[in-house]
């Protein structure tokens, strides 16, 4: 069952489906969905709680057990597998079609991918997923479209602006969707419901700190290893979250791989850049941060990424204990300088 994502509050209101797809590259959109989603589980029951990743040593006997273990105590369960690359493989797919045969009666599925390619769109786990599922697909917000999106987030907080505004936002953001949101926030806090002049805007989307996450990112592309450490320092010293920091890397390194997989299907960059909204000063930084890192490195530098995230949970093992910050730090490094 297909359902756009505008339909979803409407639909949660009512019992539950054993299984969800959110797939996106709207990260921003993709996680209120599943947030939504989580909700409406808790208010139905399922009070228990499974996370599954599919990073490279993921086995996928995992899911199996998740969906056929017994809950200790008789509860329902939600179990949340995340596949980052859009490319579960042929066991994946396998064990994908399999699992959405024998769905526990006690258990709610929900699955998150990114936009799949037009390629992996037609497989036949995808297709699997399609129909058993309740599949949610959101699509881009394209440039032309975020003002009217700042527009609609505003007006959630009874809050208003002229065109000019808006596009001075959207201009600010370049298309990223989850710094839109911090900045709508922003107003939110700072000025009261009602009409917001252009100076009101300009003034709160201006007043920045110092150290800003994305930048961060882009000193890490430009291969600027020292500006990257006075990046990261500064945005530790102004209490940034760890998470935020992560994610925008992660972000990027997910990025790069998908380009790199473009290229080797000989699609040029120029296309592919186009195909996932990079523009303005990193569009110049991504042809010379893929000439500088490999598949491997890339790939190497995720599962990395997935130990620095272990670390801010609490995750790691006492052997592996460590300063997350540190960890982070030694992870861009890693990238601006080309290491494997």
């Amino acid at each position: 069952m297909q359902l756009r994502a505008e339909a979803l509050d409407g639909h949660l209101a009512k019992p539950l489906s054993p299984l969800y797809v959110i797939t996106s590259d709207e990260h921003l959109l993709a996680l209120e969905a599943a947030d939504r989603i989580r909700r409406a589980a808790r208010v139905q029951g399922y009070t228990e709680r499974e996370v599954l990743t599919v990073e490279r040593s993921f086995k996928w006997g995992e899911l199996l057990a998740a969906n056929q273990a017994l809950s200790l105590f008789g509860d329902k369960k939600l179990i949340e597998l995340r596949i980052p690359t859009g490319k579960p493989g042929k066991d994946g797919g396998a064990a994908l079609q399999s699992y959405v045969k024998d769905l526990g009666p006690d258990n709610l599925t929900l699955i998150t991918l990114p936009k799949l390619d037009w390629q992996t769109a037609k497989a036949a786990w995808v297709g699997a997923l399609q129909q058993a599922a309740v599949y949610i697909e959101i699509p881009n917000v394209e440039r032309a479209q975020l003002p009217n999106w700042i527009a609609l987030r505003l007006a959630a907080q009874e809050q208003s602006a002229e065109r000019a505004s808006l596009d001075f936002i959207a201009d600010r953001v370049e298309g990223n969707l989850l710094a839109a949101h911090q900045e709508i926030q922003k107003l939110g806090l700072l000025h009261p419901p009602g009409k917001l002049s252009h100076e009101q805007v300009q003034d709160a989307v201006l007043n920045v700190a110092r150290y800003d996450v994305f930048k961060l990112s882009e000193a890490m592309l430009a291969g600027d290893p020292a500006r990257l450490v006075r990046m990261l320092e500064g945005l530790k010293g102004e209490g940034e979250a760890l998470p935020l920091v992560l994610w925008a890397v992660s972000e990027e390194l997910r990025t790069l791989l998908k380009l790199k997989a473009g290229m080797a299907q000989g699609r040029p960059l120029s296309a592919l850049l186009k195909e996932h909204r990079i523009w303005g000063p990193r569009e110049r930084m991504m042809e010379p941060a893929l000439r500088r890192l490999s598949q491997g490195a890339l790939e190497a530098a995720l599962q990395q990424a997935a130990q620095v995230d272990k670390m801010v949970k609490g995750l790691r093992a006492r052997a592996f204990a460590g300063d997350a910050w540190d960890a982070m730090l030694q992870l861009a490094l890693k990238v601006a300088k080309g290491q494997t």
